[in-house]
């Protein structure tokens, strides 16, 4: 990834994909009355929010707007942005430390990413912004293993429920 607007478009939409996600997950626990998480995940909601807003207003200030790239023609080391998270880890009464662990792998995801980015980049600045988007992800990750501290894993059994959600037809 040699070009700093290039560079921008993949922080915008992993910024964009991880805000949904984070929404989507804290309405799911709204739904079933899991309050801690669902603000858990609207604080995540926000962080990233706050990270769009930075990529944007850089693009637009300093690279020039952002390319219009095409699905394909994003460069994830997997099909999607790797701060999008995993909604197939999600349950509807999952703890607060299931919903760390989620935000937590979707953070160490988007640091990776940066830093790969960072490690194969020939431009210096994009090599900057990816070292510093590497280090505010980082931050992220650090400020969750410190959250995670304070909950530990449930017992087992944590996902038993005797009246179980009907399933959809």
């Amino acid at each position: 990834m040699d070009t700093v607007r290039t560079f921008l478009a993949h922080a915008v939409v992993l910024e964009n994909d991880a805000a949904e996600r984070y929404d989507e997950l804290a309405d799911a626990m709204e739904t079933h009355n899991n309050p801690e998480v669902c603000e858990l995940f609207r604080r995540m909601a926000g962080y990233s929010r706050l990270h769009l807003q930075e990529a944007t207003e850089h693009a637009e200030k300093h690279a020039g707007g952002l390319p219009d790239l095409k699905p394909w023609e994003f460069q994830w080391p997997g099909e999607e942005s790797p701060e999008s998270g995993e909604l197939d880890q999600s349950h509807y009464l999952m703890t607060v430390h299931h919903a760390l662990k989620l935000a937590l792998a979707a953070e160490t995801g988007a640091r990776d990413f940066y830093g790969q980015v960072a490690r194969s980049t020939r431009n210096d600045e994009v090599r900057a912004l990816a070292e510093e988007f590497t280090a505010e992800e980082a931050e992220h990750a650090e400020l969750i293993e410190e959250w995670l501290k304070r909950y530990p894993a449930p017992e087992e059994g944590w996902d038993e429920d005797p009246d179980p959600p009907a399933p959809a037809d």
